[in-house]
């Protein structure tokens, strides 16, 4: 599997970086939503901007005074809007930045979750993309800052971790634009389902565990009908996450729904 990626031949047409068209603003349709994620301090910033060029729309969550920013490109004949999470070291915490980032990713229906971390500081960035990979199917790994993980003579087996991930893995050094072809030829793969994700999830719950689960699960789908990853939310709920007990408790939970899903700015700056 992580050889996929990189099989077929260079010289095929959605191969050629020229073939990025950087929409900026120019977003009135799409046909993919892709949501950027990642640890601060990863060059994730860089990697938007690589994407979609310097011009984007830049505003507030709803009900946030966290800073949002979309952009758009093109590829393939596909179009690609693309939102830029806050930076995030866990989907697990009260922060509201964690809060927004996690939401989003739960309930915006992203086509394409794209990770980015730093290749030099993997190991801590892993918990994370653990954590993502337990809520998505469809995501990519962009192991940026490869040139400062060269510069400091680390090596990263991007293949085999892409093997033992279960998904793209691509290196790239986003501030000299290496790696950014492979990026969006990755995408587009797990966007038009080309390639079909089978990310590691952490081990399986005992029965006592998974019977609780799926009791839950039958709960939280019967008083939010059609709420996507009930399952994420029940395991909040069986930890003890406050917000999320609220959200149900005080029937808000559809709220947060509705706050993450894609939405034209009205606070363009």
């Amino acid at each position: 599997m992580g050889n996929q990626i990189h099989s077929n031949c260079e010289t095929c047409p959605v191969h050629n970086v020229d073939n990025l068209k950087k929409l900026g603003v120019n977003m009135d349709s799409w046909d993919f939503m892709v949501a950027l994620a990642g640890n601060p301090n990863t060059g994730k910033s860089t990697v938007f901007n690589a994407l979609t060029g310097l011009r984007q729309h830049t505003g507030n969550w709803p009900g946030k005074t966290v800073i949002r920013a979309e952009g758009g490109f093109s590829y393939a004949n596909k179009k690609y809007k693309m939102v830029d999470l806050p930076g995030t070291y866990s989907l697990l915490s009260m922060s509201t930045d964690e809060e927004v980032a996690r939401n989003f990713i739960l309930f915006g229906k992203p086509d394409v979750t794209v990770i980015v971390v730093d290749a030099t500081r993997l190991e801590r960035n892993l918990n994370l993309v653990l954590q993502i990979l337990e809520i998505t199917d469809r995501t990519v790994l962009c192991l940026n800052l490869m040139d400062e993980a060269k510069r400091h003579k680390l090596v990263v087996d991007d293949r085999h971790l892409s093997k033992k991930l279960g998904i793209p893995v691509i290196p790239t050094s986003a501030r000299q634009k290496e790696g950014i072809d492979e990026l969006l030829k990755a995408i587009h793969e797990v966007a038009i389902g080309k390639f079909v994700c089978k990310p590691y999830k952490l081990k399986k719950a005992s029965p006592e565990l998974k019977k609780a689960i799926d009791n839950l699960v039958e709960k939280v789908e019967t008083k939010f009908p059609g709420i996507s990853n009930a399952r994420w939310v029940a395991l909040r709920l069986l930890e003890g996450d406050q917000r999320m007990i609220q959200a149900v408790e005080k029937d808000e939970l559809m709220d947060l729904i509705s706050q993450a899903e894609p939405q034209e700015f009205s606070d363009v700056k």
